[in-house]
């Protein structure tokens, strides 16, 4: 029988499996708001209604995002992105992915570049999967790739997806983010931010403030069972990265598009979406 007591340390631990993702500890929250009442079968009842809510929600939103994020992009173009931002990391549509899908049924994607995404390959074992089960044209680079591409001109916009938000515009995602906008800003090239509006954190300052996960070192010394660096050689491994608000260009989410972010243009959109 479920008893709230007893799933705490559950939210716990899930709580402390991913410190950077405010929106884990926004669904949490959510969760934990359904503990009140009966214990046991009808617990456990309220718990999978508020999670089948919360699925449904996440897929409306990534849908509206996506036609959003879509309307921001030339006609015909080429994107870049990192990390995976799809049906398998959200509710079914996904946030950058879901900009991708929704500018391919629209007719003016000509194709996408995926970063492989370091170390955990998650842009060429899940990214690359995604957009070729859909026929969706991809092609995956080395991450290193990313500025010669740039500078080919082959790339008309960056979009990447985000972990945690903070009130004046600096975001959180993957490892090799804030290399991409970087690059992207050197070459005047749209770097564009998708995540839903459970993502912002109008507590977090800045993101000098976001806690950075950091991950074992054999995950960068090895590849499964294949060494990739000398046994014990030492390795900082963190899991995300913090692209400043200045290098932005847009970041959209399900309530609406926020141009050049700063604090008064967050705190415009805090007080425009829906509590």
């Amino acid at each position: 029988r479920a008893h709230a007591a007893g799933l705490e340390p559950a939210l716990a631990a899930l709580a402390a499996s991913r410190p950077t993702a405010v929106n884990l500890f926004w669904a949490l929250d959510r969760l934990r708001e359904r503990f009140d009442g009966e214990p046991g079968v009808a617990l456990a009842r309220r718990l999978v209604r508020e999670a089948e809510r919360i699925h449904q929600e996440d897929q409306a939103a990534n849908q509206r995002l996506g036609e959003l994020g879509a309307a921001l992009l030339p006609s015909n173009a080429t994107l870049y992105t990192h990390c995976n931002t799809g049906a398998l990391a959200t509710g079914g549509h996904g946030t950058a992915l879901g900009i991708v899908r929704s500018a391919w049924r629209g007719g003016h994607l000509a194709g996408v570049y995926a970063g492989e995404t370091r170390p955990w390959l998650q842009g060429a074992r899940l990214t690359a999967w995604e957009l070729m089960q859909e026929n969706i044209p991809v092609t995956l680079v080395a991450d290193s790739a990313a500025g010669l591409l740039m500078a080919q001109g082959r790339i008309d916009a960056v979009v990447v997806g985000a972990d945690r938000i903070a009130a004046n515009g600096d975001t959180a995602n993957k490892i090799g983010t804030y290399n991409l906008a970087v690059l992207a800003r050197h070459h005047d090239i749209p770097f564009i931010v998708a995540a839903p509006d459970s993502t912002l954190d109008p507590a977090m300052a800045d993101g000098g403030g976001i806690v950075i996960e950091e991950r074992d070192g054999d995950e960068v010394r090895r590849l499964g069972d294949t060494p990739l660096a000398p046994e014990g050689c030492p390795v900082y491994n963190p899991a995300f990265d913090v692209t400043p608000a200045a290098l932005i260009s847009a970041i959209v989410t399900e309530s609406g598009v926020i141009e050049s972010p700063s604090p008064a243009a967050l705190a415009d959109h805090f007080a425009r979406s829906p509590s």
